[in-house]
């Protein structure tokens, strides 16, 4: 028979869920190996974590959920009430990655205020003088 996944998902509350994690985790996982786990992972996403543990039977899972350590945990996650997400299944990192389009920037509704334009000085140059004409010289005529 295959083994089948839950996902504990805890996320950042008053708290880091990463501290809850580190509190909690090493307890958790005894509980879950202790119970029959054949499997676990866990996963560190942006704002929270994710343990995913494989149990060959529902019942060693309904076993371990019920035992008072992990009742402790889950009572002591950051946020209980927004913060805790238990469902059976892979979590956090189940699908395969893929890239987010970047969002495109929302506009103000507003044309960009116009920069105050500063007037060019104009710039005459000096007008020259007129070159004085050379002293007339008679045309020599080379006779050949």
């Amino acid at each position: 028979m295959s083994n089948r996944w839950w996902s504990i998902e805890v996320r950042d509350g008053v708290l880091s869920a990463l501290r809850w994690k580190d509190g909690y985790g090493e307890a958790l996982l005894e509980a879950a190996l202790t119970n029959g786990a054949k499997r676990w992972e866990w996963t560190i996403m942006p704002g929270g974590v994710v343990l995913e543990v494989a149990f060959r039977e529902t019942d060693e899972w309904e076993r371990f959920r019920a035992l008072p350590v992990v009742q402790a945990a889950l009572d002591a996650t950051p946020d209980p009430v927004n913060g805790l997400y238990v469902y059976p299944g892979r979590g956090g990192s189940a699908a395969a990655p893929s890239k987010r389009p970047k969002p495109r920037p929302a506009g103000a509704g507003a044309a960009a205020i116009p920069l105050p334009v500063e007037e060019i000085a104009a710039a005459r140059l000096a007008e020259a003088e007129p070159a004085a004409e050379p002293a007339a010289e008679p045309l020599r005529e080379f006779a050949a």
